[in-house]
């Protein structure tokens, strides 16, 4: 039996272009998220976006 090889994608560094528009930062942990730059107000990658939903949810 072969193993199925492993791929793992790396998400590029801040700024830098994924096949789209320039992506915006994260305002926590600097990571890219899924927004372009040009959005406005708190970006969040996916990771802190989880993080924020589990805090907001367990708050109370």
């Amino acid at each position: 039996m072969d193993d199925p090889e492993v791929h793992e994608e790396t998400a590029p560094a801040a700024g830098e272009s994924r096949g789209g528009p320039p992506y915006a930062a994260c305002v926590q942990c600097q990571e890219p998220t899924e927004y372009p730059e040009s959005t406005r107000g708190i970006t969040l990658c996916p990771v802190c976006e989880w993080r924020e939903a589990e805090r907001a949810a367990c708050s109370g």
